[in-house]
């Protein structure tokens, strides 16, 4: 696929590029070559298959989920000032 002249002066303009006429000639080949680059791409097969990369979690790999016994609150909240049932944190933006 071909990029028009028109297309790269437009790109230019946006960008704030000042590329003169052999510049935007090599500018114009050089975008033409990436979408072609592109478009080869698009041929191929992309899908994930995650049982070829050896990474796969088996279901009894994984370790049972058991509920835990949290801290108290009131122990964490014992060395705090002013707490009103929040945590205080020192100020970071001024």
């Amino acid at each position: 696929m071909a990029v028009e002249l028109k297309t790269i002066q437009h790109l230019c303009e946006l960008s704030k590029l000042d590329y003169d006429e052999e510049g935007m000639k090599k500018v114009m080949g050089e975008m033409s070559d990436i979408i072609d680059l592109m478009d080869e791409i698009k041929d191929f097969d992309l899908t994930y298959d995650d049982t070829k990369d050896g990474n796969e979690i088996r279901f009894g790999d994984t370790r049972e989920d058991v509920s835990e016994e949290s801290f108290p609150t009131d122990k964490l909240l014992s060395n705090a000032e002013n707490t009103e049932g929040c945590y205080v944190v020192p100020k970071v933006v001024e």
